[in-house]
């Protein structure tokens, strides 16, 4: 990847940004607006995490005769909070998943998370994308939309592996990115079809990317899967050239499931790119959502 536009954040002893005429002009600056601080560089300020105690309940909605459950993360304070759509990915809303759902409700926000592969008798990790769990998670946003203790009328999505293909078919199929959609996060996105050809999910993306127009913010690792990095590159950099909002941020040393893998497996690596990319995910939502 040469685009000079294509920034690219390494969590690391430095940062590295992507761009070949930069690294040989030093006439050339790099624009370090979206992550600059000048209170860090300055003063030595690091604003700290917001951290909550919070607390689970259970709701449905329904999409014709179809019941799909749902969970609501929120802090235990009193009060209303800005709203997060949690979409799961592939593994469904197993319990390693609700986690991720837990830490950035932890940060202050009522996050709502859909079980949209139970609804559908859908077992965990399904090879082939149903079409009608695209309907069944615009529905689950208007469920969200009637909570009383979300602040504002507008929520940020918050997804990760095929759930950012899911999210950005709401965004864009479904059209939600008009109404009540204000920003879009995901981890490593499956950015094709599933049920596309090989060739596609390997050397395209869902054209869909191309019109998502709110602002979006990518996290993955530089030891993602090939082709699901070609796919995530590829598509921020045509949408960089359409003037899209998009922000890429990639870790060094880390794989996908980075976010959610196990203990056991788990490495120093992986909690560090995790730590930050919630943390910055929150502030990035809190921005675009007007939160303080």
């Amino acid at each position: 990847m040469n685009n000079p536009s294509l920034k690219i954040l390494l969590i690391c002893v430095s940062l590295l940004t992507l761009n070949t005429a930069w690294s040989h002009s030093p006439e050339a600056q790099p624009d370090n607006s979206w992550w600059w601080d000048d209170a860090w560089w300055n003063e030595g300020k690091i604003q700290p995490p917001r951290n909550y105690d919070v607390i689970t309940r259970e709701t449905s909605y329904t999409n014709g005769d179809v019941e799909i459950p749902a969970l609501i993360f929120r802090p235990k304070q009193k009060g209303k909070f800005p709203g997060v759509l949690f979409v799961h990915g592939r593994p469904g809303l197993v319990d390693e998943i609700k986690r991720l759902a837990h830490w950035i409700a932890a940060r202050g926000f009522v996050v709502y998370a859909p079980d949209l592969y139970f609804g559908r008798d859908i077992d965990p990790r399904p090879i082939e994308h149903d079409y009608v769990l695209e309907e069944d998670l615009s529905k689950g946003l208007d469920h969200m939309m009637t909570q009383k203790d979300i602040a504002g009328d507008k929520v940020c999505s918050y997804s990760h592996t095929r759930g950012g293909y899911y999210s950005l078919k709401l965004a864009v199929t479904k059209k939600r990115q008009q109404d009540r959609l204000a920003c879009y996060v995901s981890f490593y996105p499956h950015w094709q079809d599933p049920n596309a050809a090989e060739p596609l999910q390997v050397y395209s993306y869902a054209n869909e990317a191309d019109e998502l127009k709110i602002p979006s913010l990518i996290f993955y690792g530089d030891e993602e899967q090939y082709q699901r990095r070609r796919v995530i590159e590829t598509a921020a950099d045509n949408m960089l050239k359409k003037k899209r909002p998009v922000q890429l941020v990639m870790y060094p040393g880390v794989q996908r499931g980075f976010d959610f893998r196990p203990e056991r497996v788990r490495q120093f690596a992986d909690d560090l790119a995790t730590k930050d990319a919630v943390v910055r995910a929150a502030r990035f939502i809190r921005k675009h959502l007007g939160a303080k």
